[in-house]
């Protein structure tokens, strides 16, 4: 077997950097109590339950002391730990995508997941596998907005309502070939998300719909909604979305 052949041909990256400040917690949010787990646990072992997936890197910052010891734990021992995150999101995943370059096969699928993201489900990472395939450009998990939309000047004041016709809120995970992702971050090194760098490249990445119950947390009273979630199946949480 060739070395092309045995590189990576699926991995998942988590960026997980960030301090969570908007959170106002003596740890990252990531590293907090969820469910009985760490929030970051529960996003790690949603991704190691896809099949599909051969590895998955977890990127911290160079003196984060917690990310080892959560990885001691038997269920994550296949986690491989990189202390190379940067000061954004995106500088974050450029690295990452640096550091693994030897390991993975150029056109290899890479799936960036929110560390943030802990009630993704296997099916809805599965879903997103198989239905981009085949897409060029990659995709996301997404869902159709369906509140009423209203805009804001910088004071916060009102100032008009926003059709919602063809609007989606972006989740995670988002797949992309490798290299295309290198070159489009590289390119746009101030984007919120990976979609919003292949965009900027004049392509369109697939929308794939997700759940409902793949909430961020970024505030306090999230943790509770994402218990609940944890709590249940995806069925009887899909039902009492629906």
């Amino acid at each position: 077997m060739s070395d092309s052949e045995r590189r990576l041909r699926t991995v998942a990256i988590v960026p997980a950097g960030g301090s969570g400040a908007r959170f106002g917690a003596a740890v990252p949010k990531q590293y907090l109590e969820l469910a009985g787990k760490k929030v970051l646990q529960h996003s790690l072992l949603a991704l190691l339950a896809a099949p599909q997936i051969e590895r998955v890197f977890l990127v911290v910052q160079a003196d984060d002391a917690h990310a080892a010891h959560l990885l001691f734990n038997t269920a994550l021992a296949s986690v491989t730990l990189l202390r190379c995150a940067g000061e954004t999101r995106a500088q974050t995943v450029v690295n990452a995508l640096d550091a693994i370059r030897s390991q993975v096969a150029r056109d290899a699928r890479v799936l960036v997941h929110d560390a943030a993201r802990p009630c993704v489900t296997r099916e809805s990472i599965e879903r997103l596998l198989l239905e981009t395939k085949d897409a060029p450009a990659g995709g996301l998990l997404a869902l159709p907005i369906n509140d009423t939309m209203k805009r804001a000047d910088s004071s916060g004041d009102y100032v008009e309502t926003v059709s919602r016709e063809g609007l989606w809120r972006a989740l995670t995970p988002q797949v992309f070939p490798y290299e295309m992702l290198v070159h489009a971050l590289s390119s746009s090194p101030d984007v919120t998300d990976e979609a919003q760098a292949i965009e900027a490249l004049g392509l369109r990445p697939k929308l794939v719909r997700g759940e409902a119950r793949n909430i961020k947390i970024t505030f306090p009273e999230d943790l509770e909604l994402a218990a609940f979630y944890l709590s249940q199946p995806s069925s009887v949480v899909a039902r009492l979305l629906g």
